[in-house]
């Protein structure tokens, strides 16, 4: 294993799978998963997180094209669905890869049935049907866009309008040439709150709409409502499928979300090390701006890690890390590399001691949840924050198993004009 003297990001793969199991276990009439990775699986790293789910997982689920094909290119044969749009431009890619689409206009369906027709005829006038790709379908056999349709049932972001005309736009849609409508599926806005009443609501919805859309001729085999909320407490809405995000970094969508039916762990802690320990006299100015000034006597240590990493710029003045088992408070500014805390009430602290900046050290615990009531933030933009240039460091019973950084990652083809 490489050695990190400066940060590092923990990620603590038996977590992911004991988070999977917790869910697993939660689940009613036989759902399936959909393991959610996007954003580089929350920060924690994609790859190695679609890897250790998927024993767990029916597929996976991202945002962009992009992210599907860099999981195919590391191994991923499970389909990847892509929860947002994707430009009709990139509609041969989707159908060439068998990435499947969320389609909600006549736009991207007819997009994608003139690339199905378009690689058909390529593969009929080649008489070959070379398919090295998921989802490319068996020598011989014609290419499909497999596809699963958004409907906009209360969260206004994307989506088919929930109403007749959408359920008749849905069935012509299922009815252009070379088109497989796979799932539908719809997003909740306010699963994560007490209150259940909102998600209830949109789930009526769902199910009324699919009522129409089979009243119209279109029967979908995969219907998928359910998040990480939802899983834990919303049983009825589990359907076919269940899309698993923030659960499964172990990390609950909200504070309001009931915590004790399933059991999450953390999988992401984060690591520094003491770089400078110094002695200030009282009225010492500290960080940026001096909006700290020593009101004692001050033992300073400084840590090698700042916003330019992705930690919080806002808890300026108000988080603390931990050292040798105890909370040290953060003097002033967080800079963009390094930032300074109070040791003084901690004994022979020096430089090289580890620093624990989300995780347990001894008695103490800093979560990602704390952080952001702390700073005023959002504990999923908190991971998914934390920079390229925080190593991720791989662990499975206590033993490193990988790791990834982008230290040596080079430019192909970059020109400077």
């Amino acid at each position: 294993m490489k050695e990190y003297t400066r940060v590092f990001a923990r990620i603590d793969l038996d977590a992911v799978v004991h988070n999977m199991q917790a869910m697993q276990a939660n689940l009613t009439g036989g759902a399936r998963m959909i393991g959610v990775v996007k954003t580089d699986g929350y920060g924690h790293g994609a790859v190695p997180v679609a890897q250790a789910i998927a024993p767990y997982v029916a597929g996976y689920a991202v945002a962009t094209i992009e992210e599907a094909r860099n999981l195919q290119l590391h191994g991923i044969d499970k389909p990847i669905l892509i929860l947002g749009a994707t430009h009709p431009g990139r509609s041969r890619e989707l159908v060439e890869y068998g990435i499947r689409p969320a389609v909600f206009t006549m736009e991207q369906a007819r997009a994608l049935s003139d690339a199905v027709m378009e690689l058909n005829r390529e593969r009929m006038a080649a008489k070959t049907a070379i398919c090295p790709e998921p989802g490319r379908g068996k020598e011989g056999e014609p290419v499909r866009a497999y596809i699963h349709l958004a409907v906009d049932t209360g969260m206004s972001r994307i989506g088919l309008p929930c109403d007749e005309e959408g359920a008749a736009l849905a069935a012509a849609i299922g009815k252009l040439p070379g088109i497989c409508v796979e799932g539908i599926f719809t997003h909740f806005a306010r699963a994560d709150e007490t209150d259940k009443a909102p998600a209830v609501r949109q789930w009526e919805k769902y199910r009324r709409f699919i009522e129409m859309t089979e009243a119209k001729g279109l029967t979908v085999p995969i219907h998928h409502v359910a998040n990480s909320a939802a899983i834990i407490e919303l049983g009825g809405t589990h359907w076919d499928m269940v899309r698993a995000g923030i659960s499964i970094y172990g990390m609950y969508p909200s504070d309001e979300v009931e915590r004790t039916k399933v059991k999450l762990e953390p999988v992401m802690s984060l690591h520094s090390f003491v770089t400078y320990v110094k002695d200030i006299p009282e009225g010492t100015e500290v960080s940026y701006g001096g909006i700290f000034k020593a009101n004692r006597a001050t033992r300073v240590a400084t840590v090698p890690i700042g916003y330019g990493d992705g930690y919080p710029r806002n808890l300026s003045g108000k988080g603390s890390v931990l050292i040798r088992g105890r909370r040290a408070p953060i003097l002033g500014r967080v800079c963009m590399d390094q930032f300074m805390v109070d040791v003084t009430d901690i004994p022979g602290v020096r430089a090289d001691d580890p620093v624990t900046l989300i995780g347990r050290d001894g008695g103490e615990q800093i979560t990602v949840e704390e952080l952001a009531r702390t700073g005023g933030g959002f504990h999923y933009e908190i991971v998914c924050d934390i920079g390229k240039r925080v190593p991720r460091v791989y662990v499975r019973d206590d033993r490193v198993v990988g790791t990834k950084d982008y230290f040596t990652d080079r430019y192909e083809d970059f020109i400077v004009s």
